[in-house]
């Protein structure tokens, strides 16, 4: 009778130590990171503080019959491959992605994109993303 205890406890301690590690390690699901972390913003330029005028996007909104035209900005320059506006990304009001634009540096004399949306209100966010200078974000309300 003694084996058998000896070896229910043996099997139980084994399975303990297997799985305590993992648990220990286990996180709880934390939000989307905050500017600075991933991306920049007017509020929060972070390492790149004094690029945000080229670097922000500038978003228009305009109403129409078809819907809502969202057209995107970013005053910086596009020197071939050597520094340029990789896309502009829209995001709906959770960050879902919508639709994007990529930019070809050799053929784009400037980043700018137009989006049309359907069907849609409440707030849009904006990325734009340099080769140099990170991602930066910016919203406007449709």
């Amino acid at each position: 009778m003694e084996r058998r205890k000896f070896i229910e406890l043996s099997l139980a301690s084994a399975g303990l130590g297997l799985v305590t590690p993992t648990l220990a390690q286990a996180k709880t699901a934390q939000s989307v990171p905050g500017p600075s972390d991933v991306y920049y913003t007017k509020e929060s330029l972070g390492r790149w503080v004094g690029k945000e005028a080229t670097h922000l996007p500038v978003v228009e909104i305009t109403k129409a019959a078809g819907g809502t035209n969202v057209k995107i900005v970013t005053p910086h320059e596009m020197k071939a491959y050597e520094h340029y506006i990789v896309k502009h990304v829209l995001l709906d009001s959770h960050y879902k992605f919508m639709d994007e634009h990529l930019f070809d540096p050799t053929q784009d004399k400037m980043a700018q994109s137009s989006f049309t949306l359907k069907d849609y209100s409440g707030t849009v966010y904006v990325l734009s993303l340099c080769n140099k200078h990170d991602l930066w974000l910016a919203s406007a309300q449709v």
